[in-house]
C-alpha cells in the first residue's frame, strides 16, 4: 500500500497545454492555415460562381470596372479597400496570363461565355480573400504570441480565432468586414502590448494603431462601433513597467513632441481637403445622408475624439506616462489617423469620403426599423430587444448559430469570477470589458440580423478574454477536466466553424434572386437571367 501511495504521488499532473498544442508554435499555425485552405477548396473555390453573389459580385464588379477606366459604384459599406485589392489582384493576374476577365469590358454577354468568364473572375476574387484572411491571421499569431506569457496559450487563441465562425466563412467569400474588424483588432492588440511596457518607440506604436483604425473604418463603417470601445478597453492594460522610459522623462523629449506635432500638422494638412468634402452638407444630403446629432455632421466624431484624448490622458495618470510622451502620442494618434485617411485618394470618389466620415448617419440607413431608431424611446426599445437577442444567442441552446466562440463564453465568465477571487482583479477588469464591448456591439448587430459575417468584429474580442483570463490561471491546465474541456472545444470550434460554408455550398436556389438588386449595384454588366433589375439589398 506504502509503495502504491509513493508511485502515485510522484507521478507530476499532466499539461493539457502540451497535449492541446502538439505540432508547437510554427507547427501548430501551419496546420491551422492548411486544414483552412483544405475547407476552402472542399466547399468554397468550386462552389457555382453566384452562389455568394452578395458581395462578390459587387465587389468584382467594381474592380472589374476600376480595371476598365469606369467608376467605383458600390459605397454602402464602402469595401473601399477590398474593392481596390481585388482590382490590384485581377491587373497582376492578367499580367500573368493568369485571368482574361479583368476588365468590365472582358465579361461577353453570350450566356456560355459570361459564365466561363465569371467563373474564372469569381475563383480569382476567392482566392484573394484566401490570401488576405491568411495574412490577418498571421498578424494576428504574431501578436497573440507578444500578448500571454506562454506560446501555448497564444496558439490555442490562433486555433481559436482561425476557427471562427465569422473567419472561416470570410476566407472563401469577398466581403468587407474582414479586413475592416481584423484592422481594429490587430490595432486594439498593438495597443495593449504597448501599454503594458513603455518604450521609446510608444507614440509610433499608436499612430500605427489609429492608422489601422482608419485603414478599416475605410472599408466597413461599422468598425466605428469598435474603434470606440478601444480607447477605454486599453485603460486597465498598463502595468508597474507601463511608466515612462527615462527619454521620455527627460527635457531632450519636447525636441521629439515638436517633431510629433510636425508630423501630425503635415498630415492633417494633406487630408484636410478629405476632411472639408466628407463633413460638407451637400455632399452628404447627395449621398443620402441625414445628420445624427443637432442638425450638423462631425458632432459625435469630434466628441469621439474628445473620449480618445481623455482616455489616453487617464492612462497617462493611472500609469505614470509622462507629460511629453502623452502628447507625442496624441500627436502621433492624430497623424496616424490623417495617413490613414489619404488612402482615399489612392482612387477618389467623394462618396467614399462621405461614408467613411459619417459612419453612423450612413448605418442607421441600414436599421431594420430605422423609424423607431430615431427617437430615444424607439431606440432603446430596439438596444434592448437587440440585447435580449444577444444573450439568446450567447447560450447557443435558446438560438443556435454557426459561432463556436460562444462556448468560450461559457467558461469566461466563471473564470473572470475565479480571477476576481483569486485576487487577480486587473485580470478579471481586463476581461470583463473585453466582454462588455463584444456584448454591446453584438447588440447592436442583432438590428443587422448578426450574420455570421458579422462575427470577426466581436470573436477576436472574446478570444483576447479568454487568452488574459487563461495566462492569469494558467494552473487550470492541470486540472483533471482541463484536457477533455479543451479538446472538446477545439472540436467544436473546427465542426461549427465549417456549417455555414457547407450550407452555403449546399444550397439548392438558384441566381435569380440577384436581379432584384443588380442594376443598382451592376448598372453596367447586364446578367443573362435577368430581366430589368429593381431594387438594393441591404449587405
Amino acid at each position: 500500500m506504502t509503495k502504491k501511495t509513493i508511485t502515485k504521488t510522484s507521478n507530476p499532473p499532466r499539461d493539457a497545454f502540451d497535449r492541446l498544442t502538439r505540432f508547437g508554435w510554427h507547427g501548430g499555425v501551419a496546420v491551422a492555415l492548411l486544414l483552412s485552405l483544405v475547407s476552402f477548396l472542399a466547399v468554397g473555390y468550386f462552389t457555382v460562381y453566384w452562389r455568394n453573389a452578395d458581395m462578390d459580385f459587387m465587389v468584382i464588379y467594381n474592380a472589374l470596372a476600376i480595371n476598365d477606366g469606369g467608376a467605383q459604384a458600390f459605397f454602402d459599406h464602402p469595401a473601399y479597400l477590398t474593392i481596390l485589392s481585388v482590382e490590384t489582384w485581377f491587373a497582376l493576374l492578367h499580367r500573368l496570363g493568369l485571368l482574361d476577365a479583368w476588365t468590365l469590358s472582358a465579361i461577353p454577354a453570350d450566356h456560355a461565355a459570361f459564365d466561363v468568364a465569371m467563373t474564372g473572375a469569381v475563383h480569382a476574387g476567392r482566392v484573394a480573400a484566401l490570401l488576405t484572411a491568411a495574412g490577418l491571421i498571421l498578424a494576428f499569431a504574431w501578436l497573440a504570441r507578444r500578448l500571454v506569457s506562454d506560446w501555448r496559450i497564444a496558439m490555442l487563441a490562433v486555433t481559436a480565432f482561425v476557427f471562427s465562425g465569422g473567419v472561416q466563412m470570410h476566407l472563401r467569400i469577398l466581403r468587407s468586414e474582414m479586413m475592416a474588424a481584423s484592422f481594429c483588432i490587430l490595432a486594439l492588440m498593438i495597443l495593449i502590448v504597448a501599454a503594458r511596457r513603455a518604450s521609446l518607440a510608444r507614440p509610433l506604436a499608436i499612430g500605427l494603431a489609429a492608422t489601422l483604425c482608419t485603414l478599416g473604418l475605410e472599408n466597413k463603417v461599422h468598425a466605428i462601433l469598435l474603434i470606440a470601445a478601444i480607447p477605454v478597453l486599453v485603460l486597465p492594460f498598463g502595468t508597474a513597467t507601463s511608466r515612462s522610459v527615462a527619454f521620455w522623462q527627460s527635457p531632450r523629449a519636447w525636441a521629439a513632441v515638436l517633431v510629433a506635432g510636425i508630423a501630425a500638422l503635415l498630415a492633417l494638412s494633406a487630408a484636410w481637403p478629405l476632411i472639408v468634402a466628407g463633413f460638407d452638407p451637400v455632399n452628404a444630403t447627395a449621398a443620402g445622408l441625414k445628420p445624427m446629432l443637432l442638425g450638423r455632421f462631425g458632432v459625435y466624431q469630434l466628441a469621439l475624439l474628445g473620449l480618445i484624448a481623455a482616455c489616453m490622458v487617464v492612462f497617462a495618470w493611472l500609469w505614470r506616462v509622462s507629460a511629453a510622451e502623452t502628447v507625442a502620442a496624441l500627436l502621433a494618434m492624430v497623424a496616424g489617423a490623417a495617413i490613414g485617411l489619404l488612402a482615399l485618394d489612392l482612387s477618389y470618389d467623394v462618396n467614399d469620403v462621405v461614408v467613411v466620415l459619417n459612419p453612423l448617419e450612413k448605418m442607421i440607413t441600414f436599421v431594420d426599423a430605422p423609424d423607431a431608431a430615431g427617437s430615444l424611446s424607439g431606440a432603446i426599445g430596439l438596444l434592448l430587444s437587440g440585447l435580449f437577442g444577444v444573450i439568446r444567442r450567447y447560450t447557443f441552446v435558446l438560438q443556435t448559430s454557426a459561432r463556436p466562440t460562444v462556448f468560450l463564453t461559457w467558461l469566461i465568465i466563471p473564470g473572470i469570477v475565479m480571477a476576481w477571487r483569486r485576487g487577480e482583479r486587473q485580470a478579471a477588469i481586463q476581461a470583463v470589458l473585453l466582454m462588455l464591448a463584444a456584448i454591446g456591439i453584438d447588440t447592436l448587430g442583432v438590428r443587422r440580423g448578426l450574420k455570421v459575417e458579422y462575427f470577426v468584429f466581436t470573436d477576436p474580442l472574446i478570444i483576447i478574454a479568454g487568452m488574459v483570463l487563461l495566462d492569469h490561471l494558467a494552473d487550470l491546465r492541470f486540472s483533471r477536466f482541463a484536457y477533455p474541456i479543451g479538446a472538446a472545444l477545439l472540436a467544436l470550434h473546427v465542426g461549427i466553424s465549417q456549417a455555414e460554408p457547407v450550407k452555403m455550398a449546399l444550397k439548392r436556389r438558384g441566381p435569380e434572386e440577384v436581379c432584384a438588386w443588380s442594376g443598382h449595384y451592376m448598372p453596367r454588366m447586364a446578367l443573362p437571367w435577368c430581366a430589368p433589375p429593381n431594387s438594393p439589398p441591404r449587405t
